[in-house]
């Protein structure tokens, strides 16, 4: 069976790894010249980390990737501190919290395609249309060239083409937050922030996230802020230091430092999309953020494009002679999943950013209350522990 998989973001290239390892012949599209400096963190969860494991990359992404230590929370202007979710208890949800350079887990995945089936990731083909003929699908892109192939698969994110193609324009709507992304030299951090693990600073409108990357060269900062002045969709725009810090008065002089130090900070608006009744249609389906985009709150886009590749190509395997059977499988196997972990993560929002923090009392019984160890670990233990390798497949 020839796939085509349109997008070689992380989830396109996972999914090929996967397929191929299944036996099945694959390419892939990427409309990008190459594949190179995008984005910046990204959070590899255990059980994004067991997926790609299970695609035989667990030396890879040791090598490669950044282990923390644990995560703490941080009261916005005091700096007082709770620790909320301990990582390095060994085995503690079976597969390693690691984190990452966006680019540096993309070219990890790159080199792993390219060994395994050189040439068959194809750059500069931007996605145009496609036509299913029957057993077959015609992709044409807009270069004007064509492919053929028996499956194709919309990996191509959060405002996939292929999508539009098979049910039409999406209606996405503004949350009224935003958030500023960049990463902050280590060395410019003068031993003021915690380099070995993940860090949550909470206010009554606003919240960080930060983690290292690059085995701790480089801090990884995100902060997600109420505001309804920016509704670009888009992760990209450039903001300015000044314009970042105007969000954060009052806050703690560990925050204006990183704030200070982000090398170029960008901005987006956060928007959320309503989960898709179907992902497939005829022979086409569609992967990660392409069918259920979620909002960054618990870390979990790139986790669960990983997740979708594997069982995917588990229900291919499954049922090769019948996409039809293998689409509705892989539906089944997913879809609630990932409609809980996106509806789970749109609600964190009120915890994060709640008016109880304004006050220093009430803000840590805020604190102590919703991130108790045991409570943090119930609320995360079900995404944690998932295996998409063997988890059940029900006809």
């Amino acid at each position: 069976m020839k796939i085509a998989i349109i997008g070689g973001g992380l989830g396109g290239l996972s999914a090929g790894l996967a397929l191929h390892g299944k036996g099945f012949d694959v390419e892939i599209y990427e409309q990008a010249p190459e594949l190179g400096e995008v984005g910046a963190g990204v959070q590899l969860t255990p059980n994004g980390s067991r997926s790609l494991i299970a695609l035989g990359l667990e030396e890879e992404i040791l090598r490669i990737g950044t282990e923390t230590t644990g995560k703490t929370i941080y009261l916005w202007d005091t700096a007082e501190t709770r620790d909320f979710m301990r990582l390095g208890e060994e085995n503690k949800y079976g597969a390693p919290y690691l984190t990452f350079h966006r680019a540096d887990l993309l070219g990890l995945l790159k080199d792993a395609m390219n060994a395994r089936k050189p040439g068959a990731i194809h750059l500069n083909k931007c996605f145009a249309s496609q036509k299913q003929l029957g057993d077959q699908v015609e992709v044409t892109f807009v270069d004007g060239t064509t492919v053929t192939a028996d499956v194709v698969i919309g990996a191509d994110g959060i405002h996939s083409s292929v999508r539009r193609s098979l049910f039409g324009p999406d209606q996405a709507e503004f949350t009224g937050c935003m958030a500023w992304r960049g990463l902050v030299p280590a060395e410019a951090l003068e031993n003021e922030i915690d380099m070995k693990g993940g860090s949550m600073w909470l206010g009554p409108n606003a919240h960080i996230v930060t983690y290292p990357v690059r085995k701790g060269k480089l801090l990884n900062f995100i902060a997600m802020v109420d505001r309804d002045d920016w509704k670009l969709d888009g992760w990209n725009q450039q903001g300015t230091t000044e314009e970042a810090m105007e969000d954060f008065v009052g806050w703690s002089e560990k925050v204006h430092l990183m704030v200070q130090n982000i090398s170029t900070p960008f901005k987006w608006a956060l928007i959320v999309r309503k989960p898709l009744e179907s992902w497939s249609k005829g022979r086409v389906t569609l992967l990660g953020d392409a069918c259920h985009s979620t909002l960054p709150f618990l870390s979990q886009g790139a986790n669960m494009s990983f997740e979708d590749g594997v069982v995917l190509a588990r229900c291919l395997e499954t049922s090769p002679d019948n996409v039809d059977v293998a689409f509705r499988l892989y539906e089944k196997a997913r879809k609630e999943r990932t409609t809980g972990i996106v509806e789970l993560s749109a609600k964190q929002l009120t915890r994060v950013h709640n008016p109880k923090l304004k006050e220093r009392s009430g803000g840590l019984e805020h604190i102590d209350r919703e991130y108790e160890p045991g409570r943090v670990d119930t609320r995360y233990r079900w995404i944690y522990g998932y295996d998409a390798a063997t988890v059940d497949l029900i006809k």
